[in-house]
C-alpha cells in the first residue's frame, strides 16, 4: 500500500494508474492490463451476485462488489469501493482475505475508495461493511485459494486430497513438494467467477480473523506520516476559500468582487449564488474573500426555542410512514391497568470530526481529479458529474483514510468545491473548511419530537403502545418488547437545518425515548427495571445482553450510594444487541451529572476483531455521553450560535467515566456492523440512572447541558 499511497500525492505517477472503474462487461485482456499479470477472482455476470452488478449504475443498496488479483510475486491485493473513517474495516477486512487464503494479515493490500480502481460501491454506511462486504470477500478468498491448490493439483498430476495450504504455500503432503502463490501465478493471464457454494473456513477453526490484529498501516497515523487531505499538497497547488451565506435560507442578492480581482494571482470564481476564490497561500486566500462586498437576502426561520413546535404543526400527523399497527390501541390503552403519555424533545447535533471537510482537486485536459474524505466516493463522482457535465468516466475520486465521519461525510462538498475553482484556476486547488464551516453548513442529527403512550397490566405485561416520531427518523423505531396491541409511526418533516444520518441514525431518539418509558412504566409498577424489561422480552439475544452488563456492573448485587443512581437500557439495530447500565452522581451544589461507570454487553454475531471491537463500542459510548448530557446546536434566524468547541461542549477527558465492555461473542452466528449500535444504551441508561439518584424524569436530549436540580 505505501506505492498506493504515494500515488495519491505524486499526479505524474497516478496517471499510470488511471484506468476507468470496472466494469464486469470488460474482456480479459482489459482486465489484466488493469490489474497486471497473475490469477483474479472477481464477481462477474457468471455468479448471482455479479449479474446484480453487471450494470453498476443500478447497483443494489445491499449488495457490494469486489476482487481479489494475486500477482507473479504472490501479492496479494483486494479491491473494494469501500472507505475507511477509523472504523478499521481495512485491518477487519484484510483478516477475512488472510484467513481464506491461508497467510499473514500483512501478505495483503487493500485497494479502498478509489473509483479508477475499486469495483462501483453505494457507500460505507448503515454498518454493512462487514455482513455485506465480509461474507463476499470470504467467498472470493475461498475461490481463489482453491483455483491456487487446482492449480498445483494440475502442475503436479497429484491426488487433490494430498494437498494442503499454509503461509502463502501449497504442499503435496505426500511428496514433500511445494510451491509459494507467486510460482503458480507466474505468466498466467486466468479471471476466474467467484464460487458462490465455495467452502469458507468454519469460524471455530479461524486463525486470523478472530484475533485482534494489529490496525494495518496504524504506525503511520501515531507517527504522523499517513496524509489527509488537508496535508496534501500538488506542485503550484492553490488554496480555496468560499464566500458563505449569512443564515440559512439567504439567497445573494448582488456581489462585487472586483477588488479581489485586482489582488495578485488571485482566481475569483462568481457561478450563480457561488463564489470563491484561490490563492496562494491560505492567508491570501483569506484577504481576498474579505475584499469581496455580498449583499443577501435573509428569510424568516424558526430559532432553538421554537423547534420544537415548528416540527409537530409542520409534520401533519395523518401522513405517518413505516407504519406499524397491530391490535385496537386505543381500547388497549383504555383498559391498562398502569398508563404513561409522555412527550420527547431531540436536539439538532452535530458530528464534530477531527478532520474537517476537504478537498483537492486538478483537471488535466478534459479529466478531473478529486481527493477528499468522503464515505461515498462513487456518490461524489456521481454529483461531480452532474455538476460538470463531463462523462463519469473522466473523473476520478479517490478518499485516503479519513479522519472519522460518524454518518457525516456521505457528501463531497469540498472537493465539488475545489474543482470548481480548479477549473477556472487552471491549477490544483485546495479547499478545506474551517471549524466553524463545519459546524454551520455539513448535516446535522435531525431534531425530532417523539410522543409515547403506553399502557401495562399490574402484573407487569405491556398491552399498549402507541409511538409517534416527528423528524428525526425511523431507524430503530420497532419496539422489541411483546406488546398486543401497537401503534408506531414517523412523520417526516421539512427540516429548517440542514440534517442527516448520524452515528446510530434516529435510532438514537427512538431507543432513549422508549427506554425512558420503559423505565418509568417499571417505577409505576414498583417493579426492577431489568425484571420488568425481561419479563417483556422474547428475543434471547437482547436478554443476554440485559444479563451480561447486568451481571458485569452487578446490579442485583448493590444499591446505589447516597446521590447516586443506576440505570439499564438495550437496543438493537442493524442485527446487532446492546445493553447499557450506568452509575451517575449529582453533585448538590453545581447540579452537574456526573457518570461514574458505564457497563456495556454488546453482541453482533461472529467477532473479527475483539480489540478493534471494543474500541468501536467503548467510543461510541463516549461519544453517546456528549449527546446524552450536553451537546446541542444553539441557532437563531437561521445563524448557528455555538460553531466552535470552545461553544459546543463534547466530552472531555474529564467526563469519561469507568468504561467496562462485555462481549458475546457468537461464532454460530453472521459478523455484522458493530459502527452504530454500541451507542444507542447509553443516553437512556443515564436519563434512567438520573431519576433512579432523584426521582426526576428527564424527557429531552440532552438531559442536562445546565445541571440536574435535585
Amino acid at each position: 500500500m505505501k506505492k498506493h499511497e504515494q500515488d495519491l500525492i505524486a499526479p505524474e505517477q497516478y496517471e499510470l494508474h488511471a484506468a476507468p472503474a470496472y466494469d464486469f462487461s470488460m474482456n480479459r485482456r482489459k482486465f489484466f492490463s488493469v490489474l497486471g499479470s497473475g490469477v483474479a477472482v472477481a464477481f462477474t455476470a457468471s455468479n448471482s451476485l455479479g449479474a446484480a452488478l453487471t450494470d453498476t449504475s443500478t447497483a443494489p443498496e445491499d449488495q457490494v462488489n469486489a476482487w481479489i488479483h494475486i500477482g507473479e510475486k504472490g501479492n496479494i491485493t483486494v479491491y473494494t469501493g469501500k472507505a475507511e473513517v477509523g472504523q478499521n474495516i481495512r485491518t477487519s477486512l484484510a483478516q477475512i482475505v488472510a484467513e481464506e487464503l491461508m497467510v499473514p494479515v500483512d501478505r495483503i493490500s487493500m485497494v479502498m475508495g478509489d473509483t479508477a480502481l475499486t469495483p462501483y460501491d453505494r457507500g460505507t454506511l448503515g454498518s454493512r461493511s462487514i455482513p455485506y462486504m465480509g461474507p463476499q470477500l470470504r467467498k472470493a478468498a475461498a475461490t481463489a485459494r482453491e483455483l491456487l491448490v487446482n492449480m498445483a493439483t494440475e502442475q503436479w498430476k497429484a491426488d487433490r486430497a494430498s494437498l494442503a495450504v499454509a503461509d502463502g504455500v501449497v504442499k503435496n503432503i505426500k511428496t514433500g513438494e511445494s510451491i509459494a502463490y507467486g510460482g503458480l501465478t507466474k505468466g498466467k493471464e486466468l479471471l476466474k467467477p467467484v464460487d458462490d457454494n465455495v467452502q469458507v473456513t468454519p469460524v471455530d477453526r479461524w486463525q486470523v480473523a478472530g484475533t485482534s490484529v494489529p490496525k494495518v498501516n496504524g504506525v503511520s497515523f501515531v507517527t504522523g506520516k499517513h496524509q489527509y487531505v488537508s496535508d496534501m499538497k500538488l506542485p503550484g497547488m492553490l488554496y480555496g476559500k468560499i464566500l458563505r451565506a449569512p443564515a440559512y435560507g439567504a439567497s445573494l442578492v448582488s456581489v462585487d468582487v472586483s477588488a479581489a480581482k485586482k489582488m495578485k494571482d488571485v482566481t475569483v470564481v462568481h457561478d450563480g449564488d457561488f463564489v470563491g476564490v484561490a490563492a496562494p497561500s491560505p492567508h491570501a486566500a483569506g484577504e481576498a474573500l474579505k475584499a469581496i462586498k455580498a449583499e443577501w437576502k435573509t428569510t424568516p426561520q424558526p430559532s432553538r426555542g421554537e423547534i420544537f413546535d415548528y416540527l409537530k404543526q409542520k409534520s401533519g400527523q395523518a401522513n405517518g410512514r413505516d407504519s406499524n399497527v397491530k391490535g385496537d390501541v386505543d381500547n388497549a390503552y383504555a383498559s391498562a391497568d398502569i398508563k404513561i403519555a409522555q412527550t420527547f424533545y431531540i436536539d439538532y447535533i452535530a458530528h464534530a470530526p477531527l478532520e474537517p471537510r476537504a478537498g483537492l482537486a486538478e483537471w488535466k485536459d478534459d479529466k478531473l481529479t478529486v481527493w477528499t474524505g468522503t464515505q461515498r466516493p462513487f456518490g461524489v463522482q456521481e454529483d461531480l458529474q452532474q455538476v460538470f457535465h463531463i462523462p463519469k468516466e473522466n473523473i476520478r475520486v479517490i478518499q485516503p483514510d479519513t479522519g472519522s465521519g460518524y454518518g457525516g461525510k456521505h457528501t463531497g462538498e469540498a472537493g465539488i468545491e475545489a474543482a470548481r475553482l480548479a477549473r477556472d484556476a487552471q491549477k490544483p486547488v485546495k479547499v478545506v473548511w474551517t471549524r466553524e464551516e463545519e459546524f454551520t453548513w455539513a448535516y446535522f442529527r435531525p431534531a425530532g419530537v417523539i410522543e409515547v403512550k403506553a399502557g401495562a397490566t399490574k402484573d407487569g405485561i405491556v398491552t399498549s403502545w402507541e409511538f409517534h416520531n416527528y423528524n428525526s427518523g425511523g431507524s430503530g423505531i420497532e419496539t422489541p418488547y411483546n406488546v398486543a396491541s401497537k401503534k408506531i409511526q414517523f412523520h417526516p418533516v421539512d427540516s429548517p437545518l440542514r440534517q442527516g444520518s448520524y452515528r446510530g441514525l434516529a435510532a438514537t431518539a427512538n431507543v432513549f425515548a422508549r427506554e425512558s418509558v420503559m423505565n418509568d412504566l417499571a417505577i409505576e409498577l414498583k417493579m426492577d427495571p431489568l425484571t420488568f424489561r425481561l419479563k417483556n422480552l422474547t428475543e434471547q439475544r437482547m436478554k443476554d445482553v440485559l444479563e451480561a452488563a447486568a451481571k458485569a456492573f452487578g446490579w442485583n448485587n448493590m444499591k446505589p450510594a447516597q446521590g447516586h443512581g443506576f440505570g439499564i437500557a438495550c437496543g438493537t439495530e442493524k442485527g446487532s444487541f446492546v445493553a447499557t447500565c450506568a452509575e451517575v452522581a449529582i453533585d448538590n451544589e453545581s447540579k452537574e451529572v456526573k457518570v461514574i461507570r458505564a457497563v456495556t454487553a454488546f453482541e453482533c454475531g461472529a467477532i473479527i476483531n475483539p480489540t478493534h471491537l471494543e474500541n468501536q463500542i467503548q467510543g461510541s459510548v463516549i461519544q453517546g455521553l456528549g449527546g446524552a448530557l450536553f451537546e446541542r446546536i444553539d441557532f437563531k434566524e437561521g445563524k448557528i450560535l455555538n460553531p466552535a468547541f470552545s461553544r459546543y461542549r463534547v466530552p472531555r477527558f474529564s467526563d469519561v467515566p469507568i468504561v467496562e465492555t462485555v462481549m458475546l461473542n457468537r461464532k454460530d452466528l453472521p459478523s455484522v456492523g458493530a459502527g452504530e449500535t454500541p451507542i444507542l444504551g447509553i443516553a437512556p441508561a443515564v436519563r434512567n440512572a438520573i431519576a433512579n439518584a432523584t426521582g426526576k424524569k428527564l424527557y429531552t436530549l440532552p438531559l442536562a447541558p445546565n445541571g440536574v436540580e435535585v
